[in-house]
């Protein structure tokens, strides 16, 4: 969804009135909130708020029994971030739990006096979160996914799926806290000689663009395409797995979600266990636990999913090392 600037001037203005958003229900006005904060659209996000809620209550906390959950989405409009993060502190979050770096960056922004418990695809030390990964310092700690920092892998797996002398595309948002260091991980790839065809880079900040980018991807044909990892990519991603087969081009992603869409390939940190340990998180924190003192956890296991379906679609043969390497094969 985008706003135009009246609208979404409006829309700011009324973030703090009873009619923006659901207020706790009378008879749970007691209970301690969890504000999530996301920087994608709402049913994007809808299953995988069953593990968060797993989480919580894995630490003693159950929702709208002992604890209430509220939720705040930018819906790809990332400058509304730091207005919604101080709409859940008056609104009373006594945590803020965000889905990715780009959300957490906004909520230390608007709400930096509450504790926070995140989601981060790039190093939460170099994007400022925190001062070190064994004892934070701050306000903040969480979850660091190290799925920002693979695009070199999948660069790798676009590489072997490419037609000799075909240009590779990435896909990246500028406006998105990941972008940074992805591009920099993709030029020192370059740099490096790790591959020998071509590595072009496409961006892409709205809905639109997104079309946009895969029109240009046709003149002339890209030969793969890896999306960055971005919350509007991952909210849109119905749109852009249509738009890779529309192209008929191979298609590597961050998450498994875009392939069980139909997507082709992901290679990445699995997003339902990631959530579950967030909500361990934001339970501790609501607990009493110090973000200061809390030492943010690095995801150790990454998945290799592939979608024979959409493969054979593509009438795409899959080379066997990466049949022989995948975690999960859908059909």
């Amino acid at each position: 969804m985008r706003l135009g600037r009246t609208n979404r001037r409006a829309f700011i203005a009324g973030l703090g009135s009873a009619a923006a958003w659901p207020v706790v229900a009378r008879g749970q006005q007691s209970l301690p909130i969890v504000g999530i904060l996301s920087a994608g659209a709402p049913e994007v996000y809808a299953e995988l708020m069953t593990p968060l809620r797993h989480g919580l209550q894995a630490v003693g906390y159950v929702k709208d029994r002992n604890v209430a959950i509220e939720a705040r989405y930018a819906n790809g409009d990332f400058g509304l971030l730091p207005q919604l993060a101080a709409d859940l502190a008056r609104h009373g979050a006594a945590v803020i739990a965000t889905t990715g770096m780009t959300s957490a960056l906004g909520a230390k922004a608007g709400a930096a006096a509450v504790p926070l418990a995140f989601l981060a695809q790039v190093d939460p030390v170099g994007a400022g979160l925190v001062a070190s990964l064994s004892r934070p310092g701050g306000n903040a700690t969480g979850i660091y996914l190290v799925t920002a920092d693979l695009i070199s892998k999948r660069l790798d797996l676009a590489r072997q799926l490419a037609p000799n002398r075909s240009e590779i595309a990435l896909i990246l948002n500028p406006k998105g806290a990941e972008a940074q260091v992805q591009l920099q991980e993709a030029e020192a790839a370059k740099a490096g000689g790790a591959f020998k065809l071509s590595i072009r880079i496409v961006n892409a900040s709205t809905p639109d663009e997104i079309d946009s980018a895969f029109e240009a991807l046709a003149r002339p044909k890209t030969g793969a395409v890896v999306i960055g990892s971005d919350p509007l990519f991952f909210s849109r991603r119905d749109q852009v797995v249509a738009l890779a087969r529309r192209l008929a081009v191979p298609a590597i992603y961050d998450r498994r979600e875009y392939v069980t869409a139909g997507g082709l390939m992901s290679y990445g940190t699995n997003l339902a266990d990631a959530f579950e340990r967030l909500g361990i998180y934001a339970g501790k924190l609501l607990k009493g636990a110090r973000p200061a003192e809390l030492p943010v956890e690095q995801a150790a296991r990454f998945e290799f999913v592939l979608n024979l379906k959409t493969a054979r679609a593509l009438a795409l043969t899959l080379p066997a090392s990466q049949l022989a390497l995948a975690d999960e094969v859908i059909e």
